[in-house]
């Protein structure tokens, strides 16, 4: 396992790919997904342990929030050739197993990932409902292994405020685990 940080850029918007969405096994448009509210894409994968380590969080973060509006979508960007564990077949058994409520999806290409220099999973970035970039980074403090419980507290923040309509300028606070596996 790689420790990887996540990038500082801030200059990025919100921006609609069409990817393979594995619950359903179809190709769609990520803007179908977005809220107007604000919509939360996160960088993870299957294998990771950074990701393994705040999936229950997750789900929690995302149920507290979907019935408010706010939108979740998981995409994993890793190659599979060099880590089967990622690959789509195995996406759809960790969403059934785990129970996301989000969708999950495959980027492929990776062209997605390198639109939002994302570098490391876990990597969340939030953009509120008219597509600028609000949060980029980690979703709280807590690691495998340094004992900091794991809350989503950075994410969780941030969304509280924007629900609460209180204006917010980029926020970077930066994630590390594992680096995403480009392909060569």
């Amino acid at each position: 396992m790689v420790q990887t940080y996540s990038s500082n850029e801030i200059k990025i918007q919100i921006k609609d790919f069409e990817l393979l969405e594995i619950s359903s096994g179809k190709k769609k448009f990520l803007r179908y997904f977005f809220s107007n509210k604000a919509t939360v894409i996160m960088f993870i994968c299957n294998h990771c342990p950074y990701v393994k380590h705040i999936n229950t969080e997750l789900i929690h973060l995302a149920n507290d929030f979907l019935p408010k509006g706010i939108s979740f979508l998981a995409i994993n960007s890793n190659d599979v050739k060099k880590y089967p564990e990622d690959s789509p077949e195995n996406m759809i058994k960790v969403y059934h197993k785990l129970g996301y409520p989000f969708p999950y999806f495959f980027d492929e290409t990776q062209e997605v990932a390198k639109y939002y220099c994302a570098k490391c999973t876990p990597e969340f970035f939030i953009f509120s409902g008219d597509g600028n970039l609000c949060y980029h980074g980690q979703l709280d403090d807590s690691r495998p292994g340094n004992d900091v419980p794991v809350t989503g507290s950075d994410v969780r923040n941030v969304l509280q405020n924007i629900l609460k309509g209180n204006k917010i300028h980029p926020i970077v606070k930066l994630s590390y685990g594992c680096n995403i596996k480009w392909k060569t």
